[in-house]
């Protein structure tokens, strides 16, 4: 046995290294050297009790010790009485006052005068064990109630029959228990109708004739009664007479205790009987049996108060045209209860322990700690630890015994003990050790020394005697006996931090080793000092808040009496009350103003110092509140409610709290009658939430507004509101009829109940009556208001039965019942416990539309080894668009390969994982965005619309793709007259960036055009959109001629037939202009205009040579010998659209196949043809430029590469990059139109085809219109423009006889072909060059968008359009194919995104008229460039007349 005791002991040390603070045992066995608990407590504690003045008083008392089955022979206690915190000294020949044999306190006679009060106070009770220790009750409080006194007695009143009236009896408040009424001399039972108030009063309800007669009030004391004046209750008919509503007693605010019973008073007279109801906060107060009741005709009677009773509650009693209303809070009170109770703790010597101990109560209880009956002051080594539980630091054997935690608010108190036993040192070893234990652990330091903490490192033991050592670290602070202990975290750790220290302290340590057979020996004693602290700041004292305006609070202090230095600066702290949020700002001074508080809010301010050496000690907190100001928001939730015909009920809820900025005393409601704008006003108490307007007109309507009213003044009001009174009146002579309907929705506890009213709406209802009950309507009632129209039924069982009634009632009664039943839903089954979510997701991009996720879970092994039947499920979205759907799929691996997503798209992925029923929440979003590619789909919504009085300009609109998967870095607008034509053959516009709108310029009257848009992004270009068809308007003739010697102008569609000047055309073949009867015609002409054409060339090219530059005139020598004349074969039906071949040492645009689908009606009405077209006349230059096509394509042989030169007359390639600009502008030949029908340019038909490409870089404008000479435009200039520089400038015609055979624009030359002049507009043209009337070929033209454009073969010359509002001057007579309706894409497309066109070469040079080109004639030329201009004149004329004889 004592084996077996050594053991256990064994066992029971080890458990207390350990585990040193929380070592407890709750059992010792017999043979250890630990004695058991023994059990100490009261099982009788004194309460509050209430004593009368030489009557007996008793306060119970009774405590018990051990068990009394197994210790029948326990030592008595000892019991002792204090009153008000000091033992009562009670003699032996004291007979008044005695305890008796179970420790009762008896007071025989109680002892109470206005100056000897020796019986009346608080009362505890203390009982001792002397080999245990000592233990004190709750206190109780012994109150001794005074002689009878009436403050106010009954006087004689008058009651009318039915209505209240109340008898005055107020008593002192501890005697109104001992009070009660009689009538007649006889006592009177109280009943619903007749009650007695809290303070003695009695109310009569509903009085009727036996009402009548005496009425006194009586106080039976242990003395002699104490009664009350007799009062005469005479009861009056009723005369029908309207009285004014008019509270006899109102409710007060009340503090009541949690199980206890209270009276709410509501007493109102007035006729009509009014109706009165209560409200809980925004809640109507439904009776129900043994909770809630009303009685003596509208006061409040609750039964066993909870804590959910509290609240404001308001008493509202309504007649038919005026409703009161009174208000009173109730606050519940809990007394202290004990969540965890302290606990018995056994210990060593040294140890640190803590008893824990945590209550609840309303208001929040106190907690004190008792030891052995004495309470505990904290200390050093007694500390409480959040503000409920002990600490007691380094035990000694004087610590052991009982320690009491006492709990106490203003409900009651109460305490809980539990028992502290010190083990013996002796006992720590074992009787019979089983082999040797440590020596002395060797070389103990302080490795690190602060103010607060020592650190302490050593070696292990000369003799360690076995293995996994342990230590523990004694060490206590000198001067005191209090040794505490630390014991080492794990086995073999030869280092411990001791924390918590006082700084600038001496403490000794020393180290035991101690292994299986306990402890060994102790090392030396070890002195350290711990280091002073900073010196810091001390409080500021004098800390004062003054509020100065609503929004400001100036504060002040002084200099801190322990500076420990210069003050650096203070800082202050503020924070708003009921936030925790705390603010800082500095100051400098000893005062300082805070700014943009708020207003009538209470602040809580700190000011610390701070020093050289950091913060120093806090102030203690003040608390100043803010000046409060006018209300700076409406109320809110304003309602009007027709009462009957001559009154509406106006109710509203106060503004926001933040917006009040003060108390609000008052409302006021302001209305009027229909519109008119005369106001009238009335006023309300700061509480009244509601207001009868009455006297108002029937059938009329009035509008109401409210504002809040503070000390400061009136508020914003309400926005108006309007109803309109009753023609007449609701009836209210019988009960309402049945609810129209009756709907119930069961849930698990609850059922939801909602109804329509009456259906006839002429009779008065005051509320609805539910009932429901398991298989019967009355076991339950509630009333709800008239106004509501559904109520949730709560606490209901699962899985039950229930019948429902509804009745609607008045203050005639209730109406006929609708029934309806339900059964509520099955308790559903808890969900398992959750699984952790998976950790680590990440997202790895793999490609433009997979993504790779990978995951950990914690739940799994460490080598992430899935062995059950688990399995992941991934979900993943993007947020564009924002509704986007979630996407999921299942996984048994840890990771998922994310396939089937949208190219540079951001994804958002979570993980959770499933275990049979089991889930876990979604873990953490990893996000991964899929790299780009190139378009999938083509530009949307392209539509073409004509540019307003501009027919030859049109605007491409488009939008974006779809599915542009990157940035969209540009478009390429591709444009034609065939829509059939292989993709090389249509004319290109380049779009940079992401402009959704372009304009193309200069194109043909009366054509169909087909415009494609193409995107591109970094990877690459998308698809063609589908090709979308446009056909320029026609124009209307003008007087114009097409031969300078006809005097007649040609009229619209007259049968003349047009001139042919198409290149390669000739006579007898048909195609371009006409039939071949046309032929000799054409010579004709020609011939006639040839002298009058040269001569204007002449002047042209004299005008002209003034603005070439030296720059220009190398260019116009190296064009001149870079292009030959050139004669296409067959006839104009054979013409093609030109090809587009774009080409650089980065980048190739590839021919995209033909559209399967001919157009016919485009074969007459090719695109014109550009420069490259001719045949080159060096041969080398077409060599090379072959072979830089080649080394571009090599995939092609040359056999194709020579075919489809031949099939294009071996068109030698222009090269150039999209993205780059030219260090040079390329000028690129473009259809000059002679007829804008709002600018009056008139064509005159075709030229032959140019032999020197000399005029058509000299001829480059940077407008529309067509020009004789022009300055090049840098690519940079047209760039930075905002407009396309192909903008046409508005022009006026001159009159007939003002017009002179050759004009010239100001213009501005400037070297390296740079564009100064800004981009022109409609009202200002920008002069670019000079320009002749006839004779010459078509100009050149700089495309502003993209440097390179193909030459036009000439088409039929565009329909001529006459403005007769505008004059015009006939030169060429011309004629041109019907007119046909134009298509034009509505204005609601104009901001999309659009494609190129191609365009027709008109017949002859445009001759517009402006006044402007007048101004600047005034030039003069060099004879040098006047004889180079001619020799080349000469060169062009030789072509003339080679294709006049042709």
């Amino acid at each position: 046995m004592a084996e077996r005791g050594a053991r256990l002991l064994l066992s029971l040390l080890c458990l207390t290294f350990l585990y040193p603070a929380t070592t407890v045992s709750r059992h010792a066995e017999k043979g250890t050297a630990a004695r058991p608990f023994s059990p100490f407590w009261f099982s009788v504690e004194p309460w509050d009790t209430l004593a009368v003045r030489g009557a007996p008083a008793l306060l119970n008392c009774s405590a018990h010790s051990g068990d009394p089955a197994s210790e029948p022979t326990a030592p008595q206690a000892r019991v002792e009485w204090k009153k008000d915190g000091t033992f009562l000294s009670l003699a032996p020949d004291d007979g008044r006052r005695r305890v008796l044999p179970d420790g009762s306190l008896l007071i025989s006679s109680v002892v109470h005068s206005k100056h000897n009060k020796p019986d009346e106070g608080t009362y505890q009770c203390v009982a001792t064990i002397d080999s245990l220790g000592t233990i004190a009750s709750r206190t109780a409080r012994l109150t001794v109630a005074g002689m009878p006194r009436f403050s106010s007695q009954p006087a004689a009143a008058s009651i009318r029959l039915g209505d209240s009236q109340v008898l005055a009896c107020d008593v002192n408040p501890d005697l109104v228990p001992l009070a009660r009424w009689e009538r007649e001399r006889e006592p009177l039972e109280l009943s619903s109708r007749l009650v007695q108030l809290p303070n003695g009063a009695l109310v009569v309800s509903n009085a009727s004739e036996a009402d009548a007669g005496l009425y006194r009030c009586m106080v039976e004391n242990a003395g002699p009664v104490k009664t009350s004046e007799e009062a005469q209750l005479t009861i009056l008919p009723e005369t029908g007479e309207e009285r004014e509503l008019e509270f006899l007693v109102e409710p007060l605010p009340v503090t009541k205790v949690v199980g206890a019973s209270l009276l709410l008073p509501c007493v109102v007279t007035g006729y009509p009987a009014p109706y009165v109801r209560w409200m809980v906060g925004d809640k109507l107060v439904e009776e129900s049996e043994g909770k809630l009741e009303l009685v003596g005709g509208g006061s409040l009677l609750i039964y066993n108060l909870t804590e959910e009773d509290a609240g404001v509650y308001s008493c509202m009693a309504d007649i038919t045209n005026n409703t009161i209303e009174a208000k009173a809070e109730l606050t519940v009170q809990v007394p202290p209860e004990f969540l965890k109770r302290p606990a018995n703790i056994y210990a060593h010597e040294s140890m640190d322990i803590m008893f824990q101990c945590e209550v609840t109560g309303s208001p929040a209880p106190t907690v004190k700690w008792v030891k052995n009956g004495d309470a505990v002051i904290p200390s050093d080594y007694f500390k409480i630890i959040n503000e409920h539980n002990l600490q007691v630091l380094g035990l000694v054997k004087s610590d052991e015994g009982f320690y009491q935690c006492l709990a106490e608010n203003d409900a009651g108190n109460m305490q809980s003990s539990a028992q502290l036993i010190i083990l013996e040192h002796g006992s720590r070893g074992v009787a019979n050790p089983t082999g040797p234990t440590p020596s002395a652990p060797r070389d103990v330091v302080a490795s690190l020394v602060s103010t607060r903490f020592i650190k302490l490192t050593w070696r292990p033991p000369a003799e360690p005697n076995g293995e996994d050592l342990t230590y523990s670290v004694y060490f206590n602070q000198e001067g005191t006996n209090r040794e505490r202990i630390l014991n080492t975290s794990r086995p073999g750790e030869m280092q411990v931090t001791i924390q918590n220290l006082m700084p600038d302290s001496k403490y000794k340590f020393r180290v035991v080793a101690h292994n299986k057979n306990g402890l060994g020996e102790s090392s030396a004693v070890l002195k350290v000092a711990t280091q002073g602290e900073v010196q810091v700041p001390g409080p500021a004292p004098n800390l004062q808040a003054v509020s100065t305006t609503p929004t400001s609070v100036t504060l002040s202090w002084d200099t801190p009496l322990t500076g420990n230095g210069d003050v650096l600066t203070y800082k202050v702290y503020y924070m708003e009350k009921g936030l925790d949020l705390e603010q800082d700002i500095d100051a400098g001074a000893l005062s300082y103003t805070l700014m943009g508080l708020k207003k009538f809010t209470e602040y809580s301010i700190r000011v610390v110092a701070f020093n050289k050496h950091g913060p120093g000690v806090s102030t203690g907190d003040i608390t100043v509140t803010t000046l409060s100001d006018v209300p700076s928001a409406p109320p809110q939730n304003l309602t009007v409610e027709v009462h009957n015909s001559k009154s509406i009920m106006v109710r509203w809820q106060p503004p926001p709290p933040g917006a009040q900025n003060g108390e609000i005393t008052g409302y006021k409601i302001r209305y009027r009658k229909g519109t008119r704008k005369s106001e009238a006003a009335e006023t309300t108490g700061g509480t009244q939430l509601f207001q009868l307007i009455d006297g108002l007109e029937r059938g009329t309507e009035y509008t109401f507004r409210v504002s809040a009213i503070t000390v400061n003044g009136s508020g914003p009001a309400t926005e108006w509101s309007t109803a309109e009174t009753f023609e007449s009146d609701l009836d209210e002579s019988r009960v309402p009829d049945i609810p129209s309907s009756l709907h119930v929705r069961p849930l698990v506890n609850s059922i939801v109940v909602s109804w329509t009213p009456p259906e006839n709406q002429d009779m008065v209802v005051r509320g609805y009556t539910i009932g429901y009950g398991i298989g019967s309507p009355h076991a339950q009632t509630i009333k709800v208001d008239y106004k509501q129209r559904y109520y949730s039924i709560e606490n209901l069982d699962p899985s039950s039965h229930y019948v429902i009634t509804l009745k609607a009632f008045n203050n005639v009664g209730e109406g006929i019942p609708v029934y309806e039943s339900a059964i509520t839903r099955p308790q559903s089954v808890p969900d398992p416990t959750p699984m952790l979510p998976p950790v680590g997701v990440q997202a790895s991009v793999l490609s433009h539309d997979t993504i790779k996720v990978t995951w950990a879970d914690n739940s799994l092994p460490k080598n992430q080894k899935i062995t059950d039947a688990r399995y992941y499920t991934v979900r993943w979205k993007t947020n564009i668009p924002a509704n986007t759907k979630l996407k999921t799929a299942n996984t048994t691996n840890l990771s998922h390969m994310v396939t089937g997503l949208k190219p540079n798209t951001l994804y958002e992925f979570s993980v959770m994982v499933t275990k049979g029923r089991r889930t876990s929440t979604w873990s953490m979003t990893a996000q991964g965005t899929t790299f780009e590619t190139i378009p999938s789909s083509s530009p949307k919504d392209v539509t073409v619309v004509s540019k307003e009085l501009k027919p030859r300009t049109i605007i491409v609109n488009w939008q974006p793709p779809s599915e542009a998967n990157g940035k969209i870095t540009g478009y390429i607008i591709y444009y034609s007259t065939d829509v059939n034509a292989e993709v090389h053959d249509w004319v290109i516009e380049p779009v940079v960036g992401n402009r959704l709108t372009h304009q193309i310029q200069e194109l043909t009257l009366d054509t169909t055009y087909y415009f494609k848009i193409q995107a591109r992004n970094s990877k690459g270009m998308g698809p063609m959109s589908e090709a979308v068809h446009f056909r320029t308007p026609k124009t209307e003739s003008s007087d114009k001629m097409a031969n300078d010697q006809a005097n007649l102008p040609v009229k619209p569609g007259s049968n003349q037939p047009p001139l042919d000047h198409g290149f390669g055309s000739s006579h007898g073949k048909p195609g371009i202009t006409g039939s071949g009867d046309n032929h000799i015609l054409v010579i004709v002409v020609i011939i006639s205009v040839g002298a009058f054409t040269i001569i204007v060339v002449v002047v042209g090219a004299f005008l002209c040579t003034r603005r070439t530059t030296s720059h220009q005139k190398k260019k116009r020598a190296a064009s001149k010998s870079s292009n030959s004349s050139h004669k296409y074969k067959g006839n104009s039906k054979d013409l093609k659209p030109p090809d587009l071949w774009i080409h650089h040492e980065r980048l190739e645009l590839k021919p995209i196949d033909k559209s399967p689908e001919p157009n016919p009606v485009m074969t007459d009405t090719p695109i014109p043809r550009t420069s490259q077209d001719i045949n080159p006349v060096d041969p080398s230059l077409d060599n090379s430029l072959l072979q830089r096509r080649n080394s571009y394509r090599g995939h092609e042989s040359e056999d194709s590469i020579s075919a489809l030169a031949g099939r294009r007359g071996m068109r030698p390639k222009m090269m150039m990059p999209f993205d780059t600009q030219p260090p040079q502008p390329v000028i690129s030949a473009h259809p000059i139109h002679s007829l804008d029908n709002h600018h009056h340019h008139y064509h005159t038909g075709s030229l032959a085809s140019p032999t020197r490409s000399y005029l058509h870089h000299h001829q480059g404008s940077a407008h529309l219109r067509p020009h004789a000479c022009a300055t090049p435009i840098s690519y940079l200039d047209m760039v930075g423009s905002t407009e396309s520089v192909r903008n046409t400038p508005s022009t006026e015609p001159l009159p007939p006889q003002a017009q002179p055979p050759c004009q010239a624009e100001h213009q501005h030359p400037e070297p390296e072909g740079s564009y100064q002049d800004s981009t022109a507009t409609d009202d200002e043209p920008s002069a670019s060059g000079s320009y002749c009337s006839a004779g010459q070929p078509p100009t050149a033209h700089v495309r502003p968008t993209h440097p390179l454009k193909s030459f036009a073969v000439p088409a039929n010359p565009a329909a001529i359009f006459e403005s007769p509002a505008l004059p015009s001057m006939p030169l060429l007579t011309q004629t041109g194919p019907q007119l046909h309706s134009v298509k034009t894409a509505s204005i609601g497309t104009l901001g999309r995104v659009r494609p190129p066109m191609s365009v027709t070469v008109p017949s002859a040079p445009d001759v517009p008229e402006t006044s402007k080109m007048l101004e600047d004639v005034d030039s003069s030329y060099e004879p040098d460039e006047l004889t180079e201009e001619m020799a080349h004149l000469e060169d062009l004329m030789k072509d003339l007349n080679a294709i006049t004889t042709a």
